[in-house]
């Protein structure tokens, strides 16, 4: 699954007021059979999405019309548990770019960074705000402007910077994975080995 360019996105937002939400939870275990980064956003909080029939329950947010958009807001410590990078693979499919969090667990944000989805942690008081303004009007639209690593609540006005690693904000950026970050570096590596052979 191709990585997509990143820089700026202004969308409405789908609240999971939900903390401590592991990566089992996000992605259960028995769909893990697949190797490729498609078709795990079919399973996307199964357990939550579907009762046990297989039904849609109808008051999960991603079950309910009147949230949409490309970001998901998060309760604290998100995607805790075990290292499963199929859970960002799977927000990811599902259509979502942006999970923010008053915290996450490091391996999950990696997971998310390296498969082009963005996590972005704020403060308690910024999350709190932005639950809501969605509770208020399901429409309230987000503004994530990667370049200058801000996010804003376009409701209150609010904005907050957060902290991405250099060398993955380039990547998002530009829509590379690690190895096709190599090949745009391709000629400095090849004058470095001729330099140095």
């Amino acid at each position: 699954m191709p990585i997509t360019k990143f820089e700026k996105l202004t969308s409405c937002a789908v609240p999971l007021n939900i903390e401590n939400v592991d990566t089992d939870q996000i992605i259960p275990a028995r769909f893990l059979k697949a190797v490729e980064r498609k078709g795990f956003g079919d399973n996307l909080f199964r357990d939550w999405r579907y009762d046990k029939d297989g039904r849609p329950v109808g008051d999960f947010p991603l079950n309910d019309p009147k949230y949409g958009g490309k970001i998901l807001i998060a309760g604290d410590n998100f995607g805790c548990g075990s290292s499963r990078e199929h859970a960002a693979w799977a927000i990811y499919d599902y259509g979502l770019r942006v999970v923010v969090s008053s915290a996450f667990a490091d391996i999950f944000r990696n997971n998310a960074l390296n498969c082009g989805l963005l996590p972005v942690k704020v403060s308690t008081g910024f999350l709190e705000g932005a639950f809501a303004a969605v509770a208020v009007d399901p429409s309230a639209q987000f503004e994530i402007d990667l370049p200058a690593q801000t996010i804003t609540n376009l409701t209150t006005g609010e904005s907050e910077k957060f902290e991405i690693d250099g060398y993955k904000k380039e990547c998002l950026i530009n829509g590379y994975d690690d190895v096709d970050y190599l090949r745009s570096i391709l000629p400095e590596i090849e004058s470095y080995e001729r330099r140095n052979l």
